[in-house]
């Protein structure tokens, strides 16, 4: 029987446990296994290789993907890492330019020192990663809706280009979440999630995905996951399964909050612009629309004024938390350029339009109304 989304998301990976019957998948709280012979076990050896919790959330995140092999990490960035040791000293990389700070930090702070080759653009403009594929292009990353800005990449026409190019395509999916939008199915041949966001929702885990369906490179990922050993601790898989059982009920009240968020803004004398694909306004509104179930539950917007206004606004919120990260149940307010995209250059982030005066939200699953009160009140001292 083919299981729905939210099915999946309770079930897939966590049957009732053999030995006690027990409902919730258990915590497997060990580092080793008893071996029936030398080299003969029940598949699981050493908790670095495999361990019954995390193997229950790996097999839940690929079904939740529409993958065929999950592997879980320490941490978003440890996924990241993983996929850049399929490369070799020469490569090239072409990766959008609106991206998750930690990421362009990896890849312009350590990569890089390894002899690796970037190229950010705006891949918001399919012609642009035409433009950037070399002979020594390896890898086309993309990350949609894009962080902070919320840009949309067209995946389909996207994912053709690095076929047609014999490219790696990646896509960081954590904005959209499973939930939203499947990559897989546009052809991509990673997902890569930082567990840390949505699909643990409460801001009590740190951890990392990766979702394929090439068993080739499910295999060579997996050599890597071992080999390097940023692996999460059963309990931080537990907490996230715990996560994934509600996510669909979850990401249904984000996007309905961050749509009247957005709305808000929208009309606020003291607001510039609003960055959300949900607005008609947005320019890739008729993409995500094609590619996504809903719009997400991230708003971004410029105030009108300098930056320490801007910075003012955002510590004078009493609901939203001044705070890194986003994807939990309560709402956060951000200022990228100074914290979650302080390692970029400011020549680098206003080429790509991160300016002083953006603010970015992390809308959640609170009264929408109190949500907008609170902005409105910060909004109004300042």
């Amino acid at each position: 029987m083919a299981l729905r989304f939210e099915t999946k998301a309770v079930h897939s990976g966590q049957p009732p446990d053999p030995t006690t019957g027990a409902i919730m998948m258990p915590i497997y709280q060990t580092s080793t296994y008893a071996q029936e012979a030398v080299g003969v076990h029940k598949g699981f050896s050493y908790s670095r290789t495999a361990n019954p919790t995390r193997k229950a959330l790996e097999t839940n995140l690929a079904a939740l993907e529409g993958a065929k092999y999950g592997l879980a990490f320490a941490s978003g960035l440890a996924a990241v890492n993983t996929v850049m040791n399929l490369l070799k000293s020469g490569d090239h990389v072409v990766s959008a330019n609106d991206l998750y700070g930690g990421t362009y930090r990896i890849f312009t702070k350590l990569f890089v020192n390894y002899g690796l080759d970037f190229d950010f653009v705006d891949a918001t403009d399919l012609n642009n990663i035409r433009q950037a594929i070399r002979p020594n292009t390896k890898v086309l990353w993309l990350e949609t809706p894009s962080n902070p800005l919320l840009k949309i990449t067209d995946l389909k026409g996207a994912i053709a280009i690095a076929k047609k190019h014999k490219l790696l395509s990646v896509v960081d999916n954590t904005f959209a979440t499973p939930y939203l939008q499947l990559p897989l199915e546009l052809g991509a041949d990673i997902v890569l999630h930082s567990t840390t966001k949505y699909l643990g929702g409460h801001s009590d885990i740190i951890g990392g995905a990766l979702l394929t369906n090439n068993k080739d490179l499910y295999e060579r990922l997996k050599f890597y996951q071992n080999a390097v050993g940023a692996v999460p601790g059963p309990l931080d898989c537990f907490l996230t399964l715990r996560g994934t059982k509600t996510l669909a009920l979850r990401m249904q009240k984000h996007c309905a909050n961050a749509k009247a968020v957005a709305r808000f803004l929208s009309k606020h004398p003291k607001v510039k612009r609003v960055y959300y694909p949900g607005l008609p306004s947005h320019p890739g509104h008729s993409i995500a629309r094609k590619q996504m179930k809903d719009f997400g539950g991230m708003v971004s917007f410029e105030v009108k004024g300098n930056v320490a206004r801007t910075k003012k606004i955002a510590a004078s919120t009493k609901i939203f938390a001044l705070a890194e990260s986003l994807g939990s149940t309560c709402s956060l307010i951000n200022h990228p350029p100074s914290m979650t995209h302080a390692s970029m250059p400011p020549e680098v982030r206003h080429k790509i339009g991160i300016y002083d005066n953006l603010i970015r939200l992390s809308i959640g699953i609170e009264n929408v109304q109190d949500l907008i009160d609170d902005l409105k009140q910060a909004l109004k001292k300042h």
